[in-house]
């Protein structure tokens, strides 16, 4: 068919996809519809640590906990689109049927809309794969069953994945829970709105330049990216298969970090290993940092966007926690974390984004984000030579130069050399950072901004270096919220810009209308250290509680037409 003619058959997508929401909704018994009761109140309170043990112990249902979530993951869905696809009616079953002795009996879980799970689209956002339900479940979902997990909605998502917003023909545009009108985070943004809302206290995401990292950040709500070989991978979809340049993790994500470790250690139990050949044989470690002056090296800056005004005093706050409790805080200065955006753009992107895009049909909507940088990366030579030249000599930003300079399609003689480069980058690292300053730690922002309006991402897909350098090096990374914007506090005052990338990104920032808006830190680990990065986050939490400082998750009443 040529492109020109794909409308009709992109308006129909997008209509039965829409339409089956609507049809998935109406039909949920009348439970589902009422308001919820003071008994669904107190499910939706308690860690999920105390539900497992109800459950374990015969003293709860899992269908009254699957009716309370059930609730309020459509209220959640009504005040910010986080949801896809529906699943309540069949969860009903799965709640039935749960392993009620498992590690998360009778727990719902949700899912990033990638996840596959048998007799369900996993679409990606994109209206061709619509109507092609996966056959089998993926590893994880066959892991978390198992455990006696409910796997219940699946959650908004942007096309192609490649973005830190989550909007679509297909589904339309995902609202941060503290503000309608910013965005909840991508490309897990619908799993985080949902989170934060409080529709879910657990679900899973994917993370390959930031997409579980940034919604975090956005939305207010815990996760640790793990290392490759963590989690289990296969049986769900991508839009870049076989991808491996900078590899995609799926990860855990919760509303609390008691929730969220609790997840990890139920998740860790199954042992993975045995379900899927790709994760390490590696059980739970306990690691007790009570008892140590840790050292923490801060990032403060990765030379290319500069912390705003807000993600700076957030982790101004925890620096200042963390020494006031005798830990030693120093300064890095690492390996040139602007080269290394540099090459996980040319490595992730080394096609020129072509295999994430081929399958939009023509009348389809596509990321700002990626519409600009699919003009960068397919530019003629010619004119790319023209256009560097003239930001290098005329504009005088050789930092934004020699990133478009990189951006075009690789062929396989020149993809080697960055693969060899990727893992000289990641020995420099060790060197230089892990060893020869001997930290424990890496403190930095998660971005150099709060959440951003809707269709911000036709700036900031180029400022994703604080979060894309951690999958570049694979190192485990943790996100928790610290504070909210303060229009007067965070007040941007004199701005000179360094480059085009920073230019771009502050044009974005705006305390007054950000106020509110969720602001947290990363804490980052050596490969594999998942266990010893969530120890640290919980000490992290409990000084800021010490200190006053500590975060805490309220939402402002919602205008749902907005």
């Amino acid at each position: 068919m040529w492109p020109i003619f794909d409308f009709i058959p992109h308006w129909k997508a997008c209509r039965v996809k829409q339409q089956e929401q609507i049809i998935a909704i109406n039909a949920l018994p009348d439970v589902f519809h009422q308001s919820l009761s003071s008994a669904d109140v107190h499910i939706l309170n308690l860690p999920i640590s105390e539900l497992v043990s109800s459950v374990q112990k015969g003293e709860r249902d899992p269908s009254d906990i699957l009716i309370a979530y059930g609730k309020k993951s459509l209220e959640a869905h009504r005040a910010t689109n986080c949801l896809t696809e529906i699943m309540i009616s069949s969860a009903q079953t799965w709640a039935k049927e749960c392993n009620r002795n498992g590690p998360l009996a009778g727990v719902p879980v949700s899912l990033k809309d990638t996840i596959g799970i048998s007799g369900w689209d996993s679409t990606c956002g994109i209206s061709a794969w619509v109507g092609k339900p996966l056959t089998t479940d993926s590893t994880i979902v066959k892991l978390l069953r198992d455990a006696g997990a409910v796997p219940f909605v699946k959650t908004n998502i942007p096309i192609t994945l490649l973005s830190f917003e989550s909007a679509s023909d297909l589904f339309g545009v995902a609202k941060n829970p503290h503000n309608p009108a910013y965005t909840p985070g991508g490309s897990s943004g619908g799993e985080a709105a949902l989170l934060a809302y409080g529709g879910a206290r657990i679900g899973i995401g994917s993370d390959v330049a930031g997409s579980v990292r940034i919604p975090a950040h956005y939305s207010g709500v815990y996760t640790i990216k793990c290392s490759t070989g963590r989690m289990p991978k296969m049986g769900s979809a991508t839009s870049i298969l076989g991808q491996e340049g900078v590899p995609a993790v799926y990860s855990p994500m919760a509303r609390t970090l008691k929730d969220l470790e609790t997840f990890w250690k139920a998740i860790v139990s199954m042992k993975p290993w045995e379900y899927e050949h790709t994760c390490l044989e590696l059980p739970w470690r306990t690691v007790d940092l009570s008892n140590k002056t840790l050292r923490f090296g801060v990032m403060w800056d990765d030379g290319v966007v500069r912390p705003s005004p807000a993600c700076a005093r957030a982790l101004e706050l925890v620096v200042d926690s963390v020494q006031r409790a005798g830990h030693t805080v120093i300064p890095i200065t690492p390996p040139s974390p602007y080269e290394g955006l540099k090459l996980a753009f040319q490595l992730m992107c080394a096609d020129a984004i072509k295999t994430a895009t081929a399958p939009i049909r023509f009348w389809e909507s596509n990321d700002p984000g990626m519409r600009q940088a699919r003009l960068i990366f397919g530019m003629p030579h010619w004119l790319r030579k023209l256009y560097v030249w003239w930001i290098r000599y005329v504009k005088r930003d050789e930092m934004y130069a020699g990133l478009v300079e990189v951006c075009y399609e690789k062929s396989v003689m020149e993809y080697w050399p960055l693969v060899a480069k990727r893992e000289a980058y990641k020995k420099q690292w060790f060197d230089d950072v892990w060893k020869w300053q001997d930290i424990d730690f890496i403190l930095t922002v998660p971005n150099s901004l709060p959440a951003v309006r809707h269709g911000g991402m036709k700036e900031g897909w180029k400022a994703c270096g604080y979060t894309i350098l951690f999958n570049l090096l694979d190192l485990s990374s943790g996100v928790l919220p610290v504070t909210r914007v303060d229009a007067v506090l965070d007040n941007l005052e004199i701005f000179v810009a360094r480059n085009a990338i920073e230019k771009g990104q502050y044009r974005l920032y705006d305390s007054a209308a950000m106020a509110g808006l969720p602001v947290g830190v990363q804490l980052v680990g050596k490969r594999l250290e998942e266990e010893k990065v969530m120890e640290g986050m919980k000490l992290i939490e409990q000084l800021l509680l010490a200190d006053g400082e500590s975060y805490q998750m309220t939402l402002r009443r919602l205008d749902h037409s907005t």
